[in-house]
């Protein structure tokens, strides 16, 4: 039976409602469980009216993806202290995944354990091994506890809760304390307090909004001097901002790097002739998306 209340609407209520209602109770594959930085970043990006994948790995979370268990995917992809995942462009890459938006995050970590734990009880200090290369200035100070690397922040925080774990600590987010009942032993435990990670929106459909204003791209160069030059100098001419470069090895090639490349551009028109311009000098040239680009200026 059709919604009485889009019956009466106008088409273009109609259309619009509908589009919101597509939008709420998406499903979103993030690595890691519920508590996760990436669902932080998942929400900050959909709302809240969404339902969390949980994925273990990356690759997990590309598989849910490709096997529409999720609508769409959170993947980080680099940070200001750890930098970049390399594994997570290959996978983009290899999935044939389209990036069609980006979240960035500021990162608080903070260190927790069961209630009534001092940091002097602990043996143990458990979390992401990114998240402990973010705060290894702190927990290089506590000196009578080992550093554990583990697959996920809040599912360490998680299994300390559910198996009453003494005298062991997760390094995690306070929204991850809060969820499973631990106590914070010390807030804001980063090295580097401007600490923010780069998250991707990932869909098997590319982005064809007209807000677009950035891309990430893969080429391959040849072994000749001023190859890679010749390439930015042609986004130079055309006004385009280079906001990242990346190389990453080229599997079952020997000394043979992709390069990841993020720009930007005010003008679609001279985007559109600098990526026509660099095919007189790349090979394998692939858009992995073009999308718009995210506020970095409200990070706090």
């Amino acid at each position: 039976m059709p919604d009485p209340l889009i019956f009466f609407l106008s088409s273009q209520l109609k259309t619009h409602l509908l589009s919101l209602r597509a939008m709420t109770n998406l499903k979103i594959a993030i690595q890691g469980i519920t508590a996760s930085f990436h669902e932080v970043a998942a929400h900050k990006h959909f709302g809240k009216d969404i339902t969390s994948v949980e994925c273990m790995s990356f690759p997990d979370l590309c598989e849910a993806l490709k096997n529409n268990d999720a609508d769409y995917a959170v993947m980080a992809i680099e940070n200001s202290i750890a930098g970049s995942i390399l594994q997570n462009y290959s996978l983009v890459q290899d999935y044939k995944f389209n990036i069609i938006g980006e979240v960035y995050l500021r990162i608080h970590q903070c260190l927790m354990a069961l209630p009534g734990t001092k940091i002097e009880d602990l043996k143990l200090i458990e979390s992401h091994p990114i998240a402990i290369r973010q705060c290894a200035e702190f927990l290089m100070k506590i000196k009578n506890a080992m550093l554990v690397d583990k697959e996920d922040t809040a599912a360490v925080a998680k299994q300390i809760s559910d198996e009453k774990l003494a005298g062991v600590a997760a390094v995690a987010s306070k929204a991850a304390a809060e969820k499973f009942g631990l106590e914070v032993l010390a807030e804001n435990i980063e090295t580097n307090k401007q600490n923010f990670t780069r998250f991707l929106i990932l869909s098997k459909q590319a982005s064809t909004s007209a807000k677009n204003n950035k891309a990430s791209i893969s080429f391959q160069l040849s072994h000749h001097p001023g190859s890679l030059a010749k390439v930015l100098n042609i986004l130079h001419e055309k006004n385009i901002n280079l906001t990242k470069i990346q190389s990453v090895p080229v599997i079952g090639k020997p000394y043979q790097y992709a390069f990841h490349v993020d720009v930007t551009w005010e003008n679609k028109g001279n985007y559109d002739e600098a990526l026509k311009a660099i095919t007189t000098f790349a090979t394998d040239i692939i858009i992995l998306g073009e999308y718009e680009k995210g506020d970095f200026n409200t990070l706090t």
